[in-house]
């Protein structure tokens, strides 16, 4: 089936000549075409068609976007999504000047919320999850990341998994679930670490990637989590079973999760709050992509990561919202772009470029989304602006007019 975008004001297109990701100064550049419509075939980008030559292209259907901005379909690539229960007496905890470390080690942060997942049954995490998978889509998000995370047993890890899979078979979107069991040690492994290891090394990773559960591990790589002998064993099993790997990392402190990752070729190093110029210096030198996450600072009101030094130095730099009950409350990706060009002094064009191609390599879909090119998916997201620098001026607005995935319209404001 053919359809055809037609007569957009500007196709920003954030073209990468078939590199699929953009590092330091080519992050400003995200190729912007005027009076041009665009050719799908079958969910696929067929062609840029100049609006001159429209009269010879035959289409089953047009979508007119006459006047509107047309962005690739945004990419959330960090999300804690599934989870249950409320962390608002936290947030109040942290105003009066309480720690993220001091309220996880009185039985608060990630404790607090495993212990609601736990009490949670599949169909309430279904129903909790919903909702907000419908308000990414809203967005003009086409690709989507959930991690698990907050079960902390085989059992409930599972069932996130599942959950979160649930809707894969519903959703047009693409949904990414990423196994987070090493996010903290559960209560009852506080003074077993090695016990927790091995029920996550040789039960859980084996049993998800058979099952098709997720083929991406997360870690987190800190202080307060899983500490560097303790990362690297967990990368080495996942790599003997071929997941993705990403890691969480220099979040509060610097113990050399960079170097690790990198070592490793990992995906990505997410967070990055407390980093030094040799890490970034060597993370510019890698292809792992640096995912920062604006909101947790502005929600935790902490340092924000070093996104001017990274894109300077050349690195791959993503964004996302880090969407989670306790130090990013924030579901909002326009908002975070919006924190990112005033907090971190990132422009309005490698803004656009984290949120889309960047943040795609991240999940391993640079191949297919996050930038309008021929043969990649027909993922679009269209914004009612007349200047696409206004969806980032627009604080904590949706200007988004319609979300279209693989040529399918699965959004469209009213």
């Amino acid at each position: 089936m053919r359809k055809l975008i037609k007569n957009p004001a500007l196709i920003i297109t954030v073209d990468t000549n078939g590199k699929n990701f953009k590092r330091g100064k080519e992050l400003s550049n995200i190729s912007v075409l005027t009076n041009h419509s665009i050719l799908i075939e079958n969910g696929i980008i067929k062609d840029l068609v100049p609006n001159s030559s429209l009269n010879k292209i035959s289409a089953d259907e047009v979508i007119d976007v006459k006047d509107k901005i047309v962005l690739p379909g945004l990419v959330e690539c960090h999300t804690h999504a599934a989870f249950a229960g409320s962390r608002s007496i936290e947030f109040f905890q942290r105003l009066k000047g309480a720690s993220y470390e001091e309220i996880l080690q009185n039985g608060g942060g990630i404790i607090s919320t495993v212990q609601s997942v736990r009490n949670s049954s599949y169909d309430e995490l279904i129903n909790l999850l919903q909702p907000k998978i419908d308000n990414f889509i809203s967005q003009g998000i086409t690709t989507l990341e959930i991690k698990s995370g907050y079960g902390l047993s085989y059992y409930d890890e599972i069932k996130l998994l599942q959950v979160i899979n649930h809707f894969k078979k519903f959703y047009k979107i693409d949904i990414i679930p990423t196994f987070l069991g090493a996010h903290v040690f559960p209560l009852e492994y506080k003074n077993d670490h090695e016990g927790y290891l091995n029920l996550l090394t040789d039960e859980l990773l084996p049993y998800i990637i058979k099952n098709n559960l997720s083929e991406f591990v997360d870690i987190y790589c800190e202080s307060s989590a899983f500490n560097l002998k303790e990362t690297e064993l967990i990368i080495s099993k996942a790599k003997k079973l071929n997941y993705k790997i990403r890691i969480h990392t220099n979040q509060f402190n610097s113990i050399g999760g960079i170097q690790l990752a990198i070592k490793h070729k990992v995906l990505s190093v997410d967070h990055l709050e407390v980093i030094n110029e040799n890490e970034i210096n060597d993370l510019a030198e890698s292809e792992t992509v640096a995912v920062l996450l604006p909101g947790a600072s502005f929600f935790s009101n902490t340092n924000y990561a070093p996104a001017r030094s990274l894109i300077d130095k050349n690195a791959i730099v993503a964004l996302s919202t880090d969407y989670n009950p306790g130090t990013s409350n924030i579901i909002n990706l326009h908002l975070i772009m919006s924190l990112a060009a005033i907090y971190m002094k990132m422009t309005a064009e490698e803004i656009i470029s984290s949120v889309t191609i960047n943040a795609a390599k991240a999940l391993s879909m640079d191949q297919i989304t996050g930038s309008i090119e021929i043969n990649k998916l027909a993922d679009f997201a269209i914004f009612d602006v007349k200047d696409y620098k206004d969806i980032i001026y627009n604080i904590g607005q949706n200007l988004t007019l319609m979300t279209i995935k693989k040529g399918e319209i699965i959004y469209q404001k009213t």
